[in-house]
């Protein structure tokens, strides 16, 4: 039964063994629409089953863990790039926002097209595009074959990630957000687990290339998985495809992203570099006066009404500015300002996985103890000082005392994902489920790739400065200063939640008021 379809009755006494399901208000003109945390899903039986949210979780991260791996073995293995395509490892680093980029332009448009083809089909497709692409980048040339072949990365991992959670989120009941969120993101660990070392060895023993052909076998996992246990979900009928807004944001993000990515960089003549600023701002300014006038704009600002859903928006991506700088810095830091071989500089990374692993059975916890407001309000704190701790690493500094370090960011910045995701649908209409992933989406790869190349621009900026041809210890220590001031910034923003945001999934009870 849909929303549309429901009649307005109050909620059935069913059987012990098969609770029923509340019937949900019928939407006409401007009624309420019941949000997640309203609409309660019956509880699954003890056991697993094929319809268990916490089966379709773990599934569904298969796709977390492709996205995951790719990221971090990249970043393991661009000193090694480099070399062999001729280009400097701060400059490939367009190599990891070009694969941000795509992400972004395409995200927006990913809820409408789960919607319409229905979730399960659009995944199993999205993740055959993403392992092709990734073939693409094994055989890549040239930076420029490998930038086109990133793109069409971009353009699966558009539709596999924000779909993954469509197809989780639909499952389950408010109590079960925070949960079933720890369940997805857990298996998708493995990924930042075995990315760093994985990529340092394959990088030393066989090429970088092998980083990228690791996706494979995942993905082929994956789609069987999902076509043998995922439940084929009912196919809806959204309102028309906004194509002017879809064309508008693209456009802007699009625009902005190569401003950034070629400021300072003397990639292209800067006149470019200013025209692409200047046309992602006056297009982007269009599609948000578009989205206020549009009868169904692809971009649903109504949700920003919504405390518990703008604040973690907006929080959420100054702080995934910092927290994105940290895995294209530590091991370049590590490489070419230590000198470390890649396969250490991926052991030692590995720290940030296993503190983000061991942080996720402790969120629930942490959560229901201090609330939502508090979590994201003092964790970014300890992940804005966990950041200038690494501007203190030194060569002379023992490589546990660095692996120590990297564990407890790990720890908050896991932490402060997990909130923010799980926050950031506690209001939802069931209705606006896509759109609200969707804009959710977009800013989180927005703002991972801005934290990209936030850290690079404050590493090239400092070797230009003082004059070094190359980064120094001394230029990674002022980059990881510059990606501390986000999340910084974010801290009083999130404290603008009210005591009791999301207290129905977290389990807090507010004192005070």
């Amino acid at each position: 039964m849909t929303p549309d379809d429901a009649p307005r009755q109050g909620p059935r006494r069913g059987t012990r063994d098969e609770p029923p399901v509340p019937d949900l208000p019928r939407v006409t003109g401007d009624a309420e629409l019941p949000s997640i945390s309203e609409a309660v899903v019956p509880p699954p039986s003890r056991g697993w089953r094929r319809d268990d949210p916490r089966v379709t979780a773990m599934i569904v991260a298969s796709a977390l863990i492709m996205s995951n791996l790719d990221s971090s073995v990249i970043a393991t293995a661009l000193p090694a790039m480099a070399r062999d395509l001729g280009s400097d490892p701060v400059h490939l680093s367009a190599a990891i926002t070009s694969y941000l980029v795509a992400l972004t332009v395409f995200i927006p448009v990913s809820g409408w097209v789960a919607d319409r083809f229905g979730a399960k089909r659009v995944f199993m497709a999205a993740i055959a595009v993403f392992a092709a692409a990734s073939a693409l980048c094994g055989l890549a040339g040239g930076l420029g074959e490998l930038i086109a072949a990133r793109v069409l990365q971009g353009v699966g991992g558009a539709m596999m990630v924000p779909v993954a959670r469509i197809l989780l989120l639909r499952r389950v009941k408010p109590e079960e957000i925070v949960g079933a969120t720890t369940w997805l993101t857990m298996p998708g660990l493995l990924g930042p687990i075995l990315g760093p070392p994985l990529g340092g060895v394959l990088t030393d023993t066989l090429s970088w290339r092998a980083v990228f052909w690791i996706n494979l076998p995942v993905a082929a996992i994956g789609i069987a998985l999902v076509a043998a246990f995922i439940p084929r979900d009912e196919e809806r009928r959204p309102p028309r495809l906004d194509l002017i807004g879809i064309t508008l944001i693209g456009t802007s993000l699009a625009s902005l992203m190569f401003g950034i990515e070629t400021v300072g960089r003397h990639l292209v003549p800067q006149f470019l570099t200013i025209f692409g600023f200047a046309l992602g701002l006056v297009l982007g300014w269009l599609a948000l006066r578009h989205a206020r006038r549009a009868t169904n704009p692809v971009l649903d600002l109504s949700l920003l009404a919504m405390p518990a859903f703008s604040i973690p928006l907006y929080a959420g991506t100054l702080f995934r500015m910092g927290a994105g700088a940290a895995p294209f810095l530590i091991p370049l830091s590590l490489q070419l300002g230590f000198g470390a071989s890649a396969t250490t500089a991926g052991m030692v990374t590995l720290a940030t996985a296993l503190g983000a692993f061991a942080m996720k059975p402790m969120t629930s916890v942490a959560l229901r103890t201090f609330g939502f407001r508090d979590v994201l309000t003092w964790n970014s704190v300890v992940v804005a000082l966990t950041l200038g701790a690494c501007a203190l690493f030194t060569p002379d500094w023992p490589l546990w005392a660095v692996f120590l370090v990297l564990a407890t960011g790990g720890l908050a910045r896991s932490l402060q994902f997990t909130s923010l995701n799980a926050l950031s649908y506690t209001d939802v209409p069931t209705t606006k489920l896509s759109a609200a992933t969707s804009i959710i989406a977009t800013g989180q790869q927005l703002s991972m790739a801005l934290g990209v190349t936030w850290g690079a621009a404050w590493l090239s900026v400092s070797t230009a400065l003082l004059g070094h041809g190359a980064p120094t210890p001394l230029d990674f220590s002022i980059a990881f200063l510059g990606a501390a001031i986000p999340p910084l910034i974010a801290a009083p923003m999130a404290r603008r939640l009210p005591l009791d945001a999301g207290a129905r999934a977290s389990g807090h009870r507010a004192r005070g008021g």
